[in-house]
């Protein structure tokens, strides 16, 4: 016989086993079955593990005259009694149907003995249309398995998973055919029986399965997750716009009609309705504009609905629940072939489009670039419109489909028509948009001696307003680079702790640079306040970029004039430096270089001035500027902006012996133009290329800081935690390939760059709703199960630290080496939505140094008043 180096102590133990393969299969809200008595304690594991309910699939093999050991068949019970007869082993036993009536009978009995035993009065699962697992503790011949599997899929279930800790090869093969997966943890060669693989399988009593039945989920499937729906308004004219995102959406569907109608289309709403039930999000909206819904005289061209399209598209990626589902495409009429146009020009970014009745023969010059697979439906009495999508499927490149709904006309208003375009439509998205992976079951609550464990470890904090609070952060003092991360960008306790980190660090153990997730032209303005440096006008009013209450706040006011007190009595080499690493205010920048140049040499302040006219069309709005590049198949400014940072390196030494800081705030500024430049550009490529850019800014930004200040500086960096934990152990960078600065810092500082994140139970939250909305004060809703907020607050402490690097126990390094959900809260949070818009998979101790917990927070208090004049010279924010 095999090895049996992976024999089970016992049932539970398998269990568990079996349940982490299971989880990797990221199963979708699955059923879990368990074959009495010895599946039980197999099957409760598995169930505890994968968070599902748990049922019984009762099942009583029915032996053959003479020789009960053969099975004749079984009797299934599961929502309906099944019996299932094998037609050859009855006619080599002889079985007559008295035999199998009476063999029925007998097993009936005791059939529903052990169902009202185990199961009482409880309500059943329905596997119907579901997946669900079967579990038993091994398999010797399959037989019983095979005729439980033939018996039960008759009752409906989508997918049928058999799991097995054990079983010979030989019965596996035996239920390949009844079985859309099977998950074996020890499959074997030689077999002498299951029992040869548990240390410990005793014959299970009646009353221990009741037992651990009763410490199971048991009953009815948790009830169907309502569709989450809200209104929302499309930039930048603001369109209507309906969206549904149902619970774990496998894509979005983005619909396009025709000029003359608009989102309440009956019949797009109608075949909206059928996607989001089949676990589609859907977004309807208004491609015109009231007041051009009005003036129907005037038709808008297919173009220009197509530029709207594009917009749409480029909002769903903007949105934290939306921008990693895959984008189809539903055009109807007029709206199909603008929905061609949007593909061939945002092409990786579509996964699928349909057509309804469309027009592609308006969109004949794209229909050769579109990359997505398109599916073209028409109706069957639609004869011109038939000949025009028969010649447009000759033109497409990429995967494609004609269908013709028999008897059907253009609107598809024959009975049953409009069901046909719509299971059509269904298949062609199922099959083309690729659904993200489901997220893997967290692991389950903490067991007393876990808690023990992790409370052991947290070093327990006093009040932000004691000095101890700060000296506890002491162990971080030798390192070159100290990042202080946020679980939002809102919340007052975040930004007091990193003050008053910050303040220990600079004034006990010499760090002199502060860098913060802010634009570096608004940060400047503080720089010259703190360091008492001349004054110089800024394009706009500083930190005047939604959302203002980031650091037009309290707290972070007060950190500043710590600053400015800090630097008044020392030299202005001693004098600690405030920088922005973030690249948004690229107006603000190219003023600034501009400013510069003009100051120390006309002829490049020229020269400038014209490479940066490239740009002036998108002052007001540059995201527009990457819409124009994305249009026009080219990087429209790239080399002027460029060539701007260039021409002021060659220059380098002559504007150094003139003012070295002067001349290195003007660069950075080009940096950023450079850096935005792309930034616009690229963001209509997706979300990963956009942030990768973003972050690398930040880190070189970073980077040429210490350069400029030399080797003996040290910095402090403020940045959300999804910025400043290494994204490689996140599913950022796992899922994503996404890098951020934290990962980018411990590949060139290692190990004198310290990652510390912050976190957060309850309490409220600075936020806004939507971009650019209003700031609102919001509660924070209470941690997911499982999640790494769940089992912080589980602690019982008002404050604690973990310290990642410290000499833990191996246990405490297991616990928080599990991977689990941690929270994330930007400037918008949306607690309807949140595990969609707020959650992701990571591992915190692999994420981070040391974390800092507060169980409960409050939301920072904005500074009242913002002034419309120029900035006082004797403080940055104007007030």
């Amino acid at each position: 016989m095999d090895k049996l180096a992976r024999i089970f102590k016992d049932r539970s133990d398998a269990g568990q086993k079996l349940a982490r393969l299971l989880m990797e299969l990221e199963l979708d809200d699955p059923l879990i079955y368990a074959l009495p008595r010895g599946g039980v304690p197999v099957a409760a594991e598995v169930a505890k593990a994968l968070r599902a309910p748990l049922d019984l699939l009762l099942v009583r093999k029915i032996g053959a005259p003479g020789n009960p050991e053969v099975a004749l068949g079984a009797l299934v019970e599961g929502g309906g009694e099944q019996i299932v007869i094998n037609e050859d082993i009855r006619r080599l036993s002889g079985a007559n149907d008295a035999y199998v009536a009476r063999a029925v009978a007998d097993q009936r009995a005791e059939l529903e003995r052990r169902k009202a035993l185990y199961l009482g009065d409880r309500t059943r699962l329905v596997p119907k249309g579901r997946t669900v697992v079967v579990v038993d503790d091994g398999l010797a011949t399959g037989a019983t398995m095979k005729a439980a599997l033939i018996g039960f899929k008759r009752l409906g279930p989508a997918r049928i998973i058999v799991a097995l800790p054990v079983a010979p090869t030989s019965a596996l093969q035996e239920i390949y055919d009844q079985a859309d997966d099977i998950i074996c943890v020890h499959p074997v060669s030689e077999f002498r029986g299951v029992g040869a693989f548990y240390k410990d399988f005793h014959q299970l009593s009646d009353e221990e399965t009741v037992a651990l039945l009763n410490t199971a989920q048991l009953g009815p499937a948790p009830e169907a997750h309502p569709h989450y729906r809200r209104q929302v308004a499309i930039p930048p004219l603001g369109l209507a716009g309906d969206l549904t995102v149902p619970h774990n959406p496998r894509g979005i569907i983005l619909f396009a009609h025709g000029n003359g109608s608009s989102r309440l289309s009956p019949r797009n709403t109608y075949v909206a309705d059928k996607l989001d039930n089949e676990g589609f999000a859907t977004l309807l909206f208004d491609l015109l504009t009231p007041e051009e819904d009005k003036e129907r005289r005037e038709v808008i061209g297919t173009p220009i609905l197509a530029d709207r399209i594009v917009e749409a598209a480029i909002w769903i990626a903007s949105e934290p629940d939306l921008d990693e589902l895959p984008l189809g495409l539903f055009g109807s009429s007029m709206g199909a072939a603008a929905a061609l146009m949007s593909a061939a020009e945002l092409r990786g970014r579509v996964g699928a489009v349909v057509s309804r009745g469309g027009r592609p023969d308006l969109a004949a010059d794209y229909l050769p670039q579109v990359q997505a697979a398109t599916l073209l439906i028409v109706g069957g009495e639609d004869h011109d419109v038939i000949r025009l999508n028969k010649q447009a499927r000759t033109v497409l490149t990429c995967p494609k489909q004609l269908e013709i709904v028999p008897g059907a006309g253009h609107l598809f208003e024959e009975p049953g028509a409009l069901d046909a375009v719509t299971g059509h439509t269904t298949d062609w998205f199922k099959a083309h948009l690729r659904a993200p992976k489901a997220t893997r079951p967290a692991p389950g609550p903490l067991t007393g001696e876990e808690r023990k464990t992790l409370k052991a470890a947290a070093e327990r904090l006093p009040p932000i307003n004691d000095a101890a609070f700060a000296s506890a952060f002491d162990r971080f003092a030798s390192k070159r680079v100290v990042l202080l991360g946020e679980a939002s960008h809102g919340t007052s306790e975040f930004y007091a702790a990193r003050a008053a980190i910050t303040r220990r660090l600079v004034e006990e153990h010499g760090f002199s640079i502060v860098a913060v997730e802010a634009d570096w032209p608004d940060a400047a303005t503080i720089d010259r306040h703190i360091r008492q440096k001349p004054s110089e006008a800024m394009s706009g009013t500083a930190f005047a970029r939604f959302p203002t209450w980031m650091w037009r706040n309290t707290d972070f006011d007060a950190f500043i004039r710590f600053l400015a007190q800090h630097n008044r009595a020392r030299s202005m080499e001693e004098r600690v430096a405030f920088y922005g690493l973030d690249l948004y205010n690229m107006n603000a920048s190219m003023a600034a270089v501009l400013s510069y140049l003009d100051q120390t040499d006309d002829h490049a302040a020229a020269v400038a001035r014209e490479r940066y006219g490239c740009l002036a069309p998108w002052a007001r709005d540059p995201a527009a500027y990457g819409r124009a590049a994305l249009t026009h198949g080219f990087s429209l400014c790239e080399k002027a902006v460029t060539q701007i940072l260039v021409d002021l390196l060659k220059k380098q030494l002559e504007y150094n012996s003139k003012d070295g800081d002067q001349f290195f705030d003007a660069a950075q500024n080009a940096r950023l133009v450079a850096s935005a430049e792309r930034y616009y550009r690229v963001m209509y490529h997706g979300s990963a290329l956009s942030w990768n850019l973003r972050d690398q800014h930040m880190f070189q930004t970073l980077r040429q800081i210490l350069d400029h200040a030399g080797p003996d500086k040290k910095a402090v960096v403020w940045a959300h935690n999804s910025h400043i934990g290494d994204a490689r152990h996140t599913d950022m960078g796992r899922s994503r390939g996404e890098l951020n600065i934290g990962q980018l810092c411990r590949e060139e500082y290692g190990d004198t760059a310290a990652l510390i994140g912050f976190g957060t139970a309850s309490g409220t939250v600075a936020a806004a709703s939507e971009w650019d909305a209003p700031m609102e004060v919001k509660t924070i809703r209470s941690p997911l199960p499982g999640s790494y907020e769940e089992i912080c607050h589980a602690l019982d402490l008002e404050r604690f630290l973990w310290d990642f690097n410290k000499d833990q126990t191996d246990a405490f390094r297991n616990l928080l080496s599990r991977e689990r959900l941690e929270r994330y809260i930007g400037v918008i949070y949306r607690p309807e939505s949140e595990r969609a818009s707020h959650y992701s998979p990571a591992n915190l101790a692999e994420q981070y140094d040391a974390f800092v917990w507060f169980d409960r927070s409050r939301a920072v208090t904005p500074l009242a008043t913002l002034s419309n004049v120029a900035e006082d010279e004797t403080y940055p924010f104007g007030l």
